[in-house]
């Protein structure tokens, strides 16, 4: 099943995705569950969202959509762990996943702006896919860390690159208010057969940028997981961008910044495309 966050004018809450409309869940359900997060904590399945109350369909172009999860806990974002990536980076392989942190204000939703800051002309876009954390982990082996995922979704991890190297640390250039995306919706687990065929694929105004496929992962998912939740537990909500192909803007001759007005867009087969134009900050 699909689930998204969203708002249509007073209401702001979650519902389940089919058929270009959205159910949005009513009633007692909501009013233990209020957000997306909390129902993924109480163990939320198909049969269970089967059985409970709804309001009245709405059309998915009348809603506005929030970040799948809009007040995750964690984001982590894990660099360089596609091979080409890191050398197009200039970088090289590392044993152990180079991870950083976002913060929830730094992320919007489907269609909604991703905003370029005053203070820099180096916006890039860096397409993902986005694992959704569905029970709490800590300690997990790789073995078993797909039994903790809830679902997953497409990620665009806006980059102000110049504040991304101002040092070793990339967390300044990863969290600019507004300057990336999550969604359209999360797919849970059940619905994806096997991760390693899924194909990403960012375009900027129609242009191909990037190409990957989520089985050329340098670290996988198992393993992210596993070493996340050693450092630290992860709880129902995280969220883990699991890195970005080749094809960047920052390594492109001549680079490719975003700029206002650029059309985004990250699709991952079986999952969704997730869709943001880019704006100046007011």
């Amino acid at each position: 099943m699909k689930f998204a966050s969203f708002r249509s004018g007073d209401l702001a809450t979650y519902g389940g995705v089919t058929n270009g409309t959205i159910r949005p869940v009513a009633g007692d359900f909501r009013a233990r569950y209020p957000d997306l997060k909390s129902a993924i904590a109480a163990g939320l399945t198909p049969d269970i969202f089967d059985a409970i109350d709804y309001g009245p369909d709405i059309e998915l172009a009348h809603i506005q959509f929030d970040p799948v999860i809009p007040n995750p806990g964690k984001i982590f974002g894990v660099g360089m762990n596609y091979r080409a990536h890191i050398k197009e980076m200039g970088r090289t392989p590392s044993k152990y996943p180079a991870v950083f942190v976002r913060f929830p204000d730094s992320l919007v939703g489907h269609r909604q702006p991703v905003i370029r800051p005053k203070v820099s002309q180096q916006f890039d876009y860096e397409g993902e896919l986005a694992v959704i954390i569905g029970r709490t982990a800590r300690n997990v082996s790789a073995a078993a860390a797909m039994d903790y995922v809830a679902g997953y979704s497409c990620f665009l991890d806006g980059s102000i690159r110049d504040y991304q190297y101002h040092t070793s640390q990339f967390i300044p250039g990863k969290n600019f208010p507004q300057s990336g995306a999550f969604g359209p919706w999360m797919v849970t687990v059940d619905e994806i057969a096997d991760l390693r065929e899924l194909h990403l694929a960012t375009r900027v105004n129609g242009d191909v940028m990037q190409r990957g496929d989520i089985g050329d992962l340098c670290i996988g998912i198992g393993e992210l997981i596993q070493y996340l939740s050693t450092i630290c537990q992860l709880n129902p909500g995280d969220v883990i961008a699991t890195g970005t192909p080749s094809g960047v803007g920052y390594a492109q001759d001549p680079q490719r910044w975003l700029k206002p007005g650029d059309r985004i867009e990250i699709e991952i087969d079986q999952i969704g495309c997730l869709e943001n134009q880019v704006a100046d900050e007011a």
